[in-house]
């Protein structure tokens, strides 16, 4: 990374200062702009999210806002209403209220003496969400968007569900956000009034993955803020972009498909980060990417962007399995519109334990697969949100319990882009089931990564919003889409195809066990192939990742991170814990030391359907001299064949008294989960 620490423009930065809201609520805010910006009025970027602008997200915001500011904008980050040290209470994701305030900030922004009167979103996550929702409400001002690691279907999309099956994640960012929403605001920015908003969010804020569990199907509480339901409201250009190792890739396909607007789509090897700080690597200088975009839609500069191809890809080369990738080797590719004329679709048909061509007369096989909870644990998590070791593993670990389809080796380089797809005719024992496809590369010597997967609750064959329970021994045909993917699998190396009736816990399970028959040959695997292209060599360059000067931090007490499978086998107790210790820093200019220690453990015994637990554990502190506070959160989520159970606990203290205690127990009807 390179850091630049001059610009073309002086920028002048206003550390913390509040937008009125129009009921009164003061919204928290910090910005960088040029010096002259008064007397030479500049676009305003807005980045508008609940992660506390004064410490938590400050790090990462000095090193892109103020180079953004350097080069002729206003760039403003926005704490929403119940958080950092906005006033009000954060009671869920994406609300109205959230998109009303968004509104209000947009349009002030473009109000100010120093603003063009132009504005443009960016953000990561939450920021990229509400910045494609904001979109679709067309606040005059708002100009242009780049929006990163998002969504555009809260349902079927996002961390809670997938393909209609329960994620696991769904349970640890509901305990993310259960800890984010215990942080008090500063006393230095808020005065003595922060115990009372502190107590306020305590007690108001809520236990969020009820509200999650409470809604299984695709209903309107999921279609608001998804802005698929009608992606002509979105009238400005938008920048869309992701990783192959993030969750949200299979947006930016969605977008370039459906936007009607000036639209650019970028995946790269990276999880979920910005991608000039892109892991796995190689980053690149997305800064420069953004200021490009910023400058042809906000300055209506002729800088020719919106002539460059639409959907640009890192076209992934062939790596042995790991959990942690520093780099992906591969090439950039590129596509002009998509779907791609490019593309052509291959078809091979299902037999026992193979991959058949089409040529090939293959006989009517009932494969029976009743699969072990144990796959899934080397499955890594749904989205790698900072590339520790939380990528797949070795995939001969899971498919000794699956259904396995394998081609022979290949004669000739092959190459993918888009999404595989399995078209399979089945029956099932149970009347809710699941399946889990995995698209693996298998080298000579054996060793299996996967490429690509997809989840399918088959109650939801037909219908999210609907879903019917499956009539034992009825024979039924459905499609399972795996996730989008550029993947190019060499001369040599064989394509796997695995299919499994469970994947603990990147999904919660069926209520009970269920055995599959698959009818071999009626039912075949789709694969995107793209051949290699001469125009790909000639793609311009990406720059080399800069940002502006780090942050002053003082390290305290360095933090530990680990991830493990652990088979207790004197009990037949398998467990999966994750640990994210990040040690305690010091925001020097602040003079403030966060520590921060989450504990995630997935188990169950015995193959019992009726003993899977998820857990986590997190402690928070803060602390000055004079003010110490201490957060410690705790959530336990289990299930039998009718019922979710959840189970959770707050506790916070002042110094060495605790100050607020609070639990939760739920129980929640199973509804064809």
């Amino acid at each position: 990374m390179k850091i630049r620490h001059k610009f073309p423009r002086k920028v002048h930065e206003i550390a913390h200062f509040t937008i009125r809201m129009s009921d009164g609520t003061q919204l928290a805010a910090r910005m960088w702009l040029p010096a002259d910006a008064e007397s030479n009025p500049v676009p305003a970027i807005l980045e508008y999210i609940p992660y506390r602008k004064r410490d938590l997200t400050a790090a990462r915001d000095v090193g892109h806002h103020p180079y953004i500011a350097g080069y002729g904008y206003a760039s403003v980050r926005v704490d929403l209403r119940g958080s950092g040290e906005s006033e009000g209470i954060l009671t869920d994701e994406y609300l109205q209220q959230e998109l009303d305030d968004g509104v209000e900030v947009i349009n002030w922004l473009a109000q100010q003496k120093w603003c063009s009167g132009a504005v443009g979103m960016i953000g990561i996550s939450w920021g990229g969400f509400n910045g494609l929702q904001l979109a679709a409400l067309q606040p005059e001002p708002l100009k242009a968007v780049v929006s990163i690691c998002s969504t555009d279907d809260r349902y079927t999309d996002d961390v809670h569900y997938m393909g209609g099956c329960l994620l696991g994640d769904n349970l640890s960012w509901a305990s993310t956000m259960f800890d984010q929403n215990t942080h008090p605001p500063d006393p230095l920015l808020v005065g003595e009034k922060w115990r009372e908003m502190w107590m306020q969010r305590l007690e108001k804020s809520g236990l969020w993955l009820e509200k999650w569990m409470r809604r299984q199907h695709r209903d309107e509480y999921w279609k608001h803020g998804s802005v698929c339901e009608d992606y002509t409201a979105i009238k400005c250009p938008v920048m869309a972009v992701s990783g192959w190792a993030d969750g949200y890739s299979n947006t930016v396909f969605r977008l370039m498909s459906h936007l009607s607007v000036p639209r650019k789509g970028l995946i790269g090897p990276w999880s979920h980060k910005y991608p000039h700080e892109g892991v796995p690597g190689p980053a690149i200088g997305f800064l420069q990417e953004v200021l490009r975009w910023w400058d042809r839609w906000l300055k209506a500069e002729e800088n020719g962007i919106e002539n460059e191809p639409m959907f640009r890809v890192w076209m992934q080369d062939s790596v042995p399995p790991t959990t942690s990738y520093r780099e992906r080797p591969g090439r950039w590719i590129a596509e002009d519109s998509w779907p791609s004329k490019n593309i052509l679709e291959h078809t091979l048909i299902l037999d026992q334990g193979r991959l058949a061509s089409t040529t090939e007369e293959v006989p009517e096989k009932p494969l029976t697969i009743q699969s072990p909870l144990s796959v899934g644990l080397f499955a890594g998590k749904w989205c790698s949100y900072q590339a520790p070791p939380d990528l797949p593993h070795d995939q001969r670990q899971e498919d000794g319990g699956a259904l396995v389809f394998e081609s022979e080796a290949l004669e000739a380089d092959l190459e993918i882009f888009g999404s595989p797809k399995v078209e399979l005719e089945f029956s099932s024992n149970r009347p809710v089931a699941m399946v889990a496809a995995r698209l693996s590369d298998v080298a000579p010597d054996d060793k299996a990564t996967r490429v690509t997967y997809g989840l399918l609750n088959l109650t939801h064959r037909a219908s999210h919003e609907n879903p019917q329970p499956l009539v034992p021994g009825k024979r039924y045909t459905t499609s399972v889409v795996l996730n989008g993917v550029a993947q190019r699998f060499p001369k040599g190396h064989r394509l796997r195809l695995s299919l499994s009736t469970s994947y603990w816990p990147l999904a919660w399970p069926s209520p009970e066990p269920v055995q599959l028959t698959v009818y071999a040959a009626c039912s075949s695997f789709l694969l995107p192939l793209r051949a290699p292209r001469s125009e790909d060599a000639d793609l311009r360059p990406f720059d080399e990742p800069e940002a502006a000067a780090p942050l002053p931090i003082t390290l305290i007490r360095p933090g530990e991170e680990s991830w493990k499978v652990i088979k207790e086998l004197g009990k037949d107790i398998s467990t999966m814990e994750v640990l994210l210790d990040t040690g305690t820093t010091r925001y020097d200019e602040i003079n403030l030391e966060i520590s921060s220690r989450t504990r995630e453990t997935y188990s169950f015994t015995n193959d019992e359907y009726n003993s899977l637990s998820g857990e986590t554990r997190w402690e928070r502190k803060f602390k000055r001299e004079d003010w110490e506070i201490r957060t410690v959160t705790r959530t336990l989520l289990t299930s039998n064949e009718t019922e979710f159970r959840i189970r959770a606990d707050l506790d916070a203290y002042e110094g060495p008294s605790r100050v607020f205690s609070r639990s939760w127990d739920s129980r929640i009807p199973r509804n064809l989960v």
